[in-house]
């Protein structure tokens, strides 16, 4: 199977081209190629198809296996190959994700994308299509037991389910140890992705991510966005100018018009090798 290894601000995935190839089994793939010591290593797996009602589709796996319906990380990249590798050139493009339709404009230097802005589409608050458990329609500054202590969290969907805390380090936070309570908590029937948040001042966060299914990594794009619309609805940024998102891997711009009610991301995207890997003992 030949292969793009890509990046985006540290989200990196195994991409592979499916106007050419055929994975069989997308998520034993996802599982094999992700592990960093017998693998390639990544995040995931995403699979770059032909679409019927876009310039192209974008199919994610974590790298546990599970499928994703969004990326926002990992959407600019695939943005980039389609781009780079020829498939899509133009400089407005659709793509196709398991939470609809998303529309992205490239920034291209030297015959090369090296920006992508992302209409990541409109914020989920109400409860039960996030999905989360609560006896409010929403969850905005909410308490919640986790693992025998209160949690004030606030709940959004870019797509992907996600709940958004505050504290005033994050750097020192042992994430691996409560990471796995937020993400298993029966509040959250399909899991939960869970942004701890320190706000350094109204226009500026910092956030580190534990994704569902793939545990802390160095960026996600739509815990970004949710993270910036949490950060409005609590008064903590101001929402009428763009927000930078500080995360482990690097910056991300995020923008809620309310007026249309879409949030925007742009950062960056980069490739980092291609390859060819043997895939024929999964078989």
């Amino acid at each position: 199977m030949k292969f793009t290894k890509m990046q985006g601000i540290g989200n990196d995935y195994v991409y592979v081209n499916c106007f050419e190839e055929t994975v069989k089994d997308p998520a034993a793939v996802a599982r094999y190629v992700s592990d960093r010591h017998f693998g390639i290593g990544s995040d995931g797996l995403i699979l770059i198809k032909p679409s019927d009602i876009a310039d192209c589709e974008m199919d994610m796996y974590n790298l546990d296996g599970s499928q994703g319906a969004m990326c926002g990380n990992g959407i600019r990249c695939v943005a980039k190959y389609v781009y780079d590798y020829g498939i899509v050139k133009k400089e407005n493009i659709s793509v196709s994700t398991k939470s609809g339709i998303k529309y992205l404009d490239l920034t291209v230097r030297d015959g090369k994308v090296a920006l992508v802005r992302v209409n990541m589409g409109s914020p989920v608050l109400t409860a039960s299509q996030i999905p989360v458990v609560s006896s409010t329609e929403e969850m905005i500054n909410a308490p919640l037991k986790v693992n025998g202590e209160t949690y004030y969290i606030t709940a959004v969907s870019m797509g992907n389910p996600h709940a958004i805390v505050y504290m005033t380090d994050v750097d020192h936070l042992d994430i691996g140890e409560i990471g796995p309570y937020f993400e298993n908590h029966m509040a959250f029937p399909d899991r939960v992705n869970t942004e701890f948040v320190e706000v350094l001042d109204d226009h500026t966060l910092k956030m580190r991510v534990w994704e569902r299914g793939s545990g802390e990594t160095l960026a996600c794009g739509t815990g970004a966005c949710a993270v910036a619309v949490a950060s409005i609805l609590n008064g903590h940024v101001d929402g009428e100018k763009p927000v930078t998102v500080k995360l482990l891997g690097g910056d991300l711009e995020i923008f809620w018009d309310r007026q249309e009610n879409l949030v925007y991301m742009t950062g960056p995207a980069a490739t980092v090798f291609d390859g060819e890997i043997d895939l024929s003992f999964l078989e």
